[in-house]
């Protein structure tokens, strides 16, 4: 489930830690809900209000939802258009009405990549040694004030990611993001994480604030509510149909 500058966002290893990779990856499963509560899980619905970005001010209502493995559809509201973003597992599709982009469009290959790990319901801890993910401890760094434990992630596939884990709560604080190209060069990017709550008895976050280093301005993401499980049929993570891609879905 798809962030902002409020962080340091390469402060210097100080502190040492007395936990492993595998110990720390543990307390973060425990503090989401537990192992077998996730494994239970086999769709997600948020819904919420995201920035529209811009000089503007103005907040989207969303719709975002996931079914696993790794299905993906999220629906952005603006000005009685809804915009569309689909990914069925493999390949994607989007409808960009706002943009005066009305035909369904392929995701590009970077897209897929990034949808493909996006579309992970669970988050990057639960069950990773399942998912073929590699996870090593870095050290320890200050996020938003807080002690954190600094890990590396190795995906299945190679790709490395760095994720930054409250040393309290042990609940996710951030996680880099998709480099973005602005101004003809790559720029990092974090995603934080924040303001968690139980469902289900699942812990979520309900804040996501997107950073790209180098720009001011962030964009923030804020869940309203979560549903766990809801009946999702795998045809509304198809290619989208125009008339139906313009349309609410009932999770609205």
């Amino acid at each position: 489930m798809l962030v902002f500058c409020l962080a340091s966002v390469a402060a210097p290893a100080v502190f040492a830690s007395d936990l492993t990779a595998a110990q720390i990856a543990e307390k973060n499963v425990a503090a989401r809900g537990g192992l077998e509560a996730w494994r239970t899980v086999n769709s997600m619905t948020l819904s919420g209000e995201m920035e529209a970005g811009g000089k503007t001010d103005a907040k989207l209502p969303f719709v975002l939802s996931m079914k696993r493995p790794q299905k993906s559809r999220l629906e952005i509201r603006f000005r009685d258009q809804t915009a569309v973003q689909v990914y069925d597992g493999k390949r994607g599709w989007k409808v960009r009405p706002f943009l005066d982009r009305n035909d369904v469009e392929p995701f590009t290959a970077a897209e897929a990549k990034s949808a493909a790990a996006a579309a992970e319901l669970d988050g990057p801890l639960i069950d990773y040694a399942k998912k073929g993910t590699k996870v090593e401890l870095l050290g320890m760094e200050s996020v938003e004030g807080k002690n954190t434990y600094k890990l590396r992630l190795t995906k299945k596939g190679g790709e490395k990611q760095n994720l930054w884990v409250d040393a309290s709560s042990f609940l996710e604080a951030k996680i880099d993001g998709e480099p973005r190209k602005l101004d003809g060069r790559m720029h990092k990017v974090a995603v934080f994480y924040r303001d968690y709550k139980t469902v289900n008895g699942l812990t979520v976050p309900h804040t996501f604030e997107t950073v790209v280093v180098g720009v001011k301005q962030t964009h923030k993401m804020t869940i309203q509510t979560v549903a766990v499980n809801r009946p999702l049929e795998d045809t509304m993570f198809g290619k989208p149909q125009l008339a139906f891609a313009q349309a609410p879905t009932a999770a609205r």
